[in-house]
């Protein structure tokens, strides 16, 4: 498998040399393979959004490198542009960077920085708008008239209009209740499924990412201390909780089961899996 992005011995220092100094990214070294979805988990202050910012060259890493496609992201600065047009960053409530007439308009603001124009531009547009799950009829009014998590999925697709190779999402479901949530992530999940790039999910909710995620990076105190398939990260579920973070609900009481002596595995991510090892495991005691 090609490897997208590489990490080696990635570092960043805020306020390096001042008072002040603060070390949110130390000494990171990974690798993800092209059409891979990753989760990025950690508590607040752990490193997840200064760790993605500088993958697509927004901040320069105090130490070590950033490689996409195998090719320092740095090694020619006065191109670092040309990069966030291949790795796709929304940021947290994303909904605040929207500011034009339509949406239209919105969506099409990044297009149009790459050159785009006529028809190649009207369809970056509406494909986005469709992944993004917006219906054709909301691109002519403007970005304030939407609801809450249809501004979120406009300045999303306003990203995807782009047609980054990777696209990075920090926290998209943030503030959106549980419906908009699950129409956001599932509507993710779709664009993920056709357009088959890279994406990076960072996260609070261990649930979304356990749904999606084909791996997971866990970061704590600046580092990544663990980087693993999804099932196997949450097969530590106790270790999880001592950096303070909350695995699936479903996960937990499953892992407390198995530390009363019964016979199920490690890392349940969903309810119809327990329910399956549940039922399995009353079968084969006698009790059904």
């Amino acid at each position: 498998m090609t490897k997208i992005l590489e990490l080696k011995n990635l570092s960043f220092v805020y306020g390096q040399g001042t008072p002040y100094e603060k070390c949110a990214v130390k000494n990171i070294n990974l690798g993800i393979d092209s059409g891979e979805l990753i989760g990025i988990i950690g508590h607040t202050g752990s490193g997840k959004s200064t760790l993605v910012q500088m993958l697509n060259g927004l901040i320069k890493p105090t130490e070590g490198q950033v490689l996409f496609n195998g090719k320092d992201i740095w090694e020619n600065p006065k191109e670092i542009r040309k990069i966030r047009f291949k790795v796709g960053m929304v940021f947290q409530y994303p909904e605040y960077q929207l500011f034009d007439e339509t949406v239209y308009k919105d969506i099409a603001f990044g297009p149009i920085n790459m050159g785009k124009s006529g028809k190649e531009l009207d369809s970056a547009v509406r494909k986005a708008a469709a992944f993004a799950g917006l219906a054709p009829d909301l691109l002519s009014k403007s970005p304030f008239d939407l609801s809450g998590g249809e501004k979120r999925r406009a300045a999303i697709a306003g990203v995807i209009a782009m047609d980054p190779e990777v696209l990075i999402l920090d926290e998209p479901t943030a503030g959106l209740d549980p419906m908009g949530r699950d129409v956001l992530l599932s509507q993710i999940v779709q664009y993920h499924k056709q357009r088959k790039n890279t994406i990076l999910l960072v996260s609070h909710s261990m649930e979304d990412v356990a749904r999606v995620a084909d791996r997971i990076i866990v970061m704590n105190s600046s580092e990544s201390v663990i980087f693993d398939k999804t099932e196997e990260v949450f097969s530590h579920g106790r270790e999880l909780e001592q950096i303070g973070l909350r695995v699936p609900q479903i996960t937990k009481i499953m892992l407390c089961l198995k530390e009363k002596g019964y016979d199920v595995p490690d890392g349940v991510l969903t309810v119809d899996d327990a329910f399956s090892c549940v039922y399995s495991l009353l079968k084969k005691e006698g009790k059904l």
